[in-house]
């Protein structure tokens, strides 16, 4: 195999590994570069190549590495790393076209492979651009002596040719609910979001992320800034430091009655590995196949480790319900013995001074509103009495830190309480009016359970710095160097780039990824084609693949049947030579039956010669000259065989 050839292969495959070499130990990043590095400087120096042992060895050492790294070989992080080595060993050991051709074939494997960690749009601009070079290289195996331009060009053929049946198939297939195949569970590591738990600095780090937790399109205008509580996990039990969900249950659902204002709305929810959805507080409807637990969470029949769309519709302030058990009622007035003494006896005074619930959570709201808390991305390290350090001595802290004080101080005072968590606020995009929630807007507030009230909202952050509310996270910590760099207030023309491109991300997250069930349903319909089944779409699949490969055939068969010029004019040539007799054999060439046709013609003997010569010339020579052709043409047409 020659060196042009290797160049492309090696090329095209380390273009197919590059995202993945983000993700890979540098060591084995590193020694899959060298291997290619080491095969190109055998095709280079014409040496021999490495003996089957040596690879072996190579082999074995590598693999060892990745077990000690990750403590498996199975798995989709350590199976795709090994998938990279092998890659490169492959090289090691490629002589001919045909070892190159299973390289390459390794290298379509590998494309697949990026798309079980990100779907986004550069990613599939990158795999196409790598199958694009992987095909060309294919070809270029085919033909070694032919010009690259001439094999990109076959290869930008052969995949137009692919892609109208690539978007029948996406289009037509039948979709099922899910993916259609599993992935390990090393697969859903890496995801972020909150969690089933709640400590000091949790939520403080996840603010630092700039990612996406969902979208939020509404039919309607936005609720506005301070209305936006997009509910999560709600957390009951306390150990003195850490708040966790405890004990759930689902309930029946039933849609809350009355309130000030009502939403419907689209989520499409990242995954986060995690089984809650989130939802405008409060939820008056449920997306398909979710159910409500007890505590007013919305809960998705199976962990969300794929993109989810889902519809909702919300109502603000609707009309209390006092449904909760005994048993509820004592979990929200747990607290653990030995913690926290001073504020234990603060929520003391505040109980034997007040005449009822709602005027301990008033004493409450006062004591933080007059504090003088500072609201930090940084907040100290607090030690076995968190709430006492936090509201006596550092005053400093996150949402985390403001909502465990607050819960804590209205379960010691003897009011029910309990804390949530979820997102808060939302940014609107100024192109396509959709609203992104990032993981920066983690956020935890406290439920009071009051009489004739129900369970009321308390947001003590809100409570003790205001400017979290109204002006967001970004304006109210005074750590702006701490921020990610999209929320900084000095780089607003960067984040209109970046509203630009979540819009049409969006779009590609709905229409492509998020290309489920129901879309196909309904476009289905839109087409005319309702209450279309799997086995409809079956017969419409292949119909239309049966229609497309007959549209190719015949088109492949008439470019076959139409000879080029030349060939048209000897053809004809031939013919008026038959129609004297002189039939040409299958196995004549032109020079032997000129010759022949010469000696049997003598008065037409120039003529004969003349015209097989330029024939063959034309034939047979570096290029065919458009003068030349029309010359053999009127010499066909002016033959008269005599």
């Amino acid at each position: 195999m020659g060196a042009r050839d290797l160049a492309w292969l090696i090329a095209s495959l380390v273009l197919v590994i590059a995202p993945h070499a983000l993700r890979a130990p540098w060591w084995l990043t590193l020694l899959t570069l060298c291997l290619f590095g080491w095969r190109m400087y055998f095709a280079l120096n014409r040496a021999p190549l490495p003996s089957r042992w040596l690879v072996l060895g190579v082999a074995a050492v590598a693999m060892l590495g990745v077990w000690i790294e990750f403590r498996t070989l199975f798995g989709r992080q350590s199976g795709i790393l090994l998938l990279l080595l092998f890659s490169g060993l492959k090289l090691l050991e490629t002589r001919t076209h045909r070892d190159a051709a299973v390289a390459a074939f390794l290298g379509y494997f590998l494309v697949i492979t990026n798309f079980l960690y990100t779907q986004t749009i550069p990613t599939a601009a990158a795999m196409g651009l790598a199958l694009y070079l992987l095909t060309a290289t294919l070809i270029g195996f085919s033909a070694p002596q032919r010009p690259a331009r001439a094999n990109l060009r076959t290869a930008g053929l052969l995949l137009a040719h692919a892609a109208p049946a690539a978007l029948a198939l996406f289009v037509l297939f039948p979709r099922v609910q899910g993916p259609l195949w599993g992935l390990p569970q090393d697969a859903y590591a890496g995801m972020s979001g909150l969690s089933e738990t709640m400590s000091p600095g949790t939520l403080s780090s996840l603010a630092l992320s700039d990612s996406i937790a969902f979208r939020a399109e509404f039919q309607s205008a936005p609720p506005p800034q301070a209305l936006r509580y997009w509910r999560g996990p709600v957390l009951w039990d306390f150990d003195g430091r850490t708040w966790s969900i405890g004990p759930s249950f689902l309930v029946d659902f039933a849609a809350p009655r009355g309130g000030r204002a009502a939403y419907r709305y689209e989520v499409v929810l990242e995954p986060h590995n995690r089984h809650w959805l989130f939802a405008l507080e409060t939820a008056a409807s449920l997306p398909e196949r979710a159910r409500m637990s007890f505590d007013g969470q919305v809960i998705a029949g199976s962990p969300v480790r794929a993109r989810m769309r889902y519809e909702l519709a919300s109502v603000i302030a609707p009309e209390p319900e006092m449904r909760e058990t005994a048993g509820s009622l004592r979990r929200a007035l747990r607290l653990p013995q030995g913690f926290n003494p001073r504020a234990s006896a603060l929520a003391a005074q505040w109980r034997s001074a007040s005449a009822d619930d709602a005027e301990v959570l008033g004493r409450a709201i006062a004591f933080l509103q007059k504090g003088g808390y500072e609201y930090t991305l940084e907040p100290p390290l607090l030690g076995e009495d968190s709430v006492d350090e936090f509201l006596f001595s550092s005053k400093a802290g996150f949402c985390e830190h403001f909502s465990s004080a607050f819960v804590f101080l209205m379960r010691a005072a003897g009011v029910p309480a309990r804390v949530v968590t979820g997102y808060q606020g939302g940014e609107l995009n100024s192109v396509d009016s959709i609203i992104t929630v990032r993981q920066s807007d983690a956020h935890a507030w406290a439920e009071v359970l009051l009489a004739g009230r129900g369970w009321l909202r308390v947001d003590p952050t809100a409570a003790a710095v205001p400017g979290r509310l109204s002006s967001g996270m970004a304006r109210a910590v005074p750590q702006v160097a701490t921020l990610p760099l999209m929320m900084r207030p000095e780089l607003e023309w960067l984040r209109g780039v970046r509203d630009r491109w979540e819009a049409v991300a969006h779009k590609w997250n709905v229409w492509v990824l998020g290309y489920n069930p129901e879309r196909q349903r309904d476009l289905m319909s839109s087409i005319g084609m309702r209450n279309a089944d799997w086995r409809t779409l079956t017969a419409t699949l292949f119909a239309f693949l049966g229609a497309m490969t007959l549209v190719l055939l015949a088109w492949s068969l008439k470019r076959m049947a139409r000879p080029d010029p030349v060939q048209r004019a000897w053809r004809a040539f031939c013919r008026k030579l038959a129609a004297r007799g002189l039939e040409r054999s299958p196995s004549e060439g032109p020079r032997d039956f000129a010759t022949r046709a010469a000696r049997a013609l003598p008065a037409a003997r120039r003529s004969i010669l003349r015209i097989g010569a330029l024939y063959i010339a034309l034939r047979y020579g570096a290029h065919a000259t458009q003068p030349g052709v029309a010359r053999l043409r009127r010499m066909v047409r002016e033959f008269r065989p005599t």
